[in-house]
């Protein structure tokens, strides 16, 4: 009895304290469930005399069913407030401030290259594009560099090494591209001039990364192919893409230099402000070889190419000093360049 009276005081003290449906769940299950407290001793008057199982039955069963009518009754009245609760919870005010959204920011290296094709888009120029796996042919052989130049040496190459002989193409052994100067090839060989493009893209080279090198970037080359292209016409759009990059007070010189597809040769360095000068581009009059190995005649054509590291002009325009942090997404990096998106 002593039992009973202490389950009836502590369900008394807990339906008070039961403020929703899950409370109300949980006291059911304790107090009047198959595993409940009073179930457990009315199951237990089997091994009590038979004065004892009448009157301990007759108050178990009695506060049994008054918990069942307190507990329906207590459910009646949580689910009438139901509503009213959620509508609460899920409403909305308008008036207050919104979460803020996480937003994400464009590569510096995706900035640079959408500026330099839209730079180069005002001047006239498409965009051209080609694979990354290359042939020996269309990667040194069309751009006057057989197998046994030594300008080879220039460009420290990833060969691929076939898994099979259909793997090769006419027996030209593959590599990744060194530069993107066969897309410029290929594009000779199926367009006819005149014609402007630049060709950006990854190129790889097998050397040690450092500050300033690595063995994967991202390079600009450009092609213009005419009847009365010159050098004056080469220098005059290199002020003009550096200006618009880098703005005002930009300047730009050539110096001799040799790469056997261009004759004459040139490096092209830049300044602003009067500082240092800065090799940023090689370039030079496309090679007269180059143009036949394309089907096109250098005695009526003639033009200019140049290339260079769209990363390198990445860390001038940037002030970025270290080429390795455009690989390593470090947040605090990539979060600057949020409103160049």
């Amino acid at each position: 009895m002593r039992s009973i009276d202490a389950i009836k005081q502590r369900c008394e003290s807990a339906i008070k304290r039961a403020n929703n449906l899950v409370d109300l769940e949980r006291l059911e299950i304790e107090y009047v469930g198959r595993k409940g407290e009073l179930t457990t001793i009315l199951r237990s008057l089997k091994n009590k005399s038979e004065e004892e199982r009448k009157k301990i039955g007759k108050e178990a069963n009695d506060l049994k069913e008054e918990l069942k009518r307190r507990f329906a009754k207590l459910r009646r009245e949580l689910e009438k407030e139901l509503p009213g609760l959620r509508l609460k919870k899920e409403r909305l005010d308008v008036t207050a401030p919104g979460i803020r959204r996480l937003v994400g920011g464009v590569h510096p290296i995706t900035v640079t290259l959408r500026d330099v094709c839209r730079i180069f888009s005002t001047m006239g120029f498409a965009v051209a594009e080609g694979p990354e796996v290359e042939t020996e042919w269309y990667n040194f052989d069309a751009l006057n560099i057989p197998a046994d130049h030594p300008a080879r040496e220039m460009w420290d190459t990833f060969w691929l090494k076939p898994t099979n002989q259909k793997s090769k193409i006419k027996n030209q052994k593959l590599l990744l591209r060194t530069h993107t100067s066969p897309v410029q090839i290929r594009f000779m060989q199926t367009h006819k001039p005149p014609f402007k493009i630049i060709s950006p893209g990854r190129v790889f080279r097998y050397e040690a990364t450092d500050a300033t090198h690595d063995f994967q970037l991202w390079m600009l080359e450009g092609l213009v192919v005419g009847r009365e292209v010159s050098v004056a016409n080469f220098k005059s759009v290199m002020e003009v893409f550096f200006k618009e990059l880098l703005g005002s007070g930009v300047e730009a010189r050539l110096r001799p230099s040799y790469f056997p597809f261009t004759e004459p040769s040139f490096e092209v360095d830049m300044r602003r402000g009067g500082g240092s000068w800065l090799e940023v581009f090689g370039a030079g009059m496309v090679h007269p070889q180059v143009l036949r190995n394309c089907g096109i005649n250098p005695n009526e054509w003639q033009g200019f190419a140049f290339g260079g590291g769209i990363d390198r002009l990445a860390m001038l325009k940037y002030k970025i000093p270290d080429i390795r942090l455009f690989r390593e997404d470090d947040i605090r990096l990539l979060r600057q360049f949020r409103r160049a998106s």
